[in-house]
Formats: C-alpha cells, structure tokens, sequence
C-alpha cells in the first residue's frame, strides 16, 4: 500500500530495522519555502524511526491523521511506513522536492 501526500511517499511495510533509533517528533517533512509540515495529528499515537539511510513511521493506534496545510487530510491505519522525500529529475541534477 502505498500513501502519496505531497512531496512526502509512504509505503506500508513488515518490521523496523533493528538498527533504526527512535527519534522525537512525528513530523514527516518541513516545507522549506513555507514552513509548513507533513506531521502526525495525533502525535501520542506515532512514533517516528530513523537509520542512516531510512525514515520510519509507527502508528500505534488503530488510526491516526497524517495533516499539511495544503493538501487533504490521509487517515493511516496501525502498522509500520517507509517514509521518503520525493526527489525531481533535472539534466544537470537531482534535486529534493521544495514544499
């Protein structure tokens, strides 16, 4: 299954790897240019994960709301998502989706 909201991809996978360490906050992604944030309403209910290369995302509850300021509320269910920040294709680079 996977989530589109924005810039920010979730895909629901099987586990956390074992190495992810748990990381304050539910917010998915920061908007550089707005300041806005894909973030977790329900904050007590989540817990983000992060590895050296990975974002990880727990919803712990049977469901919780991922909101930004510009785009339409996603309700996920309870399990574990891969989290990433789209990336745009240009000749001369790559380069990380601006919010």
């Amino acid at each position: 299954m996977l989530y589109r909201h924005g810039d920010v991809l979730l895909a629901k996978v099987q586990q956390i790897p074992r190495h992810a360490q748990a990381k304050t906050g539910v917010i998915l992604a920061r908007g550089e240019v707005t300041g806005h944030s894909h973030r977790i309403l329900e904050a007590q209910h989540a817990q983000m994960y992060n590895t050296p290369f990975d974002t990880f995302l727990e919803i712990r509850s049977e469901k919780a709301t991922l909101i930004h300021e510009e785009h339409h509320p996603i309700v996920l269910e309870r399990g574990i998502y891969k989290v990433w920040m789209q990336r745009e294709y240009r000749p001369d680079a790559n380069r990380w989706v601006e919010d």
